[in-house]
């Protein structure tokens, strides 16, 4: 039997933001991660998980 098996890894940052509300906050983090402000890396990592996605059905067994 042949499965497709998917791997997460999840990384995490965490900042005090000021702001007027929490979409202000949210909007604040994602501006400074889209301008590279905020780059996440190893030191950053929190999980793993592997998950089964599905039984490769046998005409799919022959390709990689």
């Amino acid at each position: 039997m042949k499965f497709k098996v998917e791997i997460t890894e999840t990384l995490q940052y965490q900042e005090v933001i000021e702001a007027e509300n929490e979409q202000e906050a949210i909007i604040k983090l994602k501006e400074k991660y889209h301008h590279q402000e905020i780059i996440l890396n190893e030191e950053n990592y929190v999980a793993t998980d592997f998950k089964v996605i599905e039984k490769v059905k046998k005409k799919d067994e022959y390709e990689r």
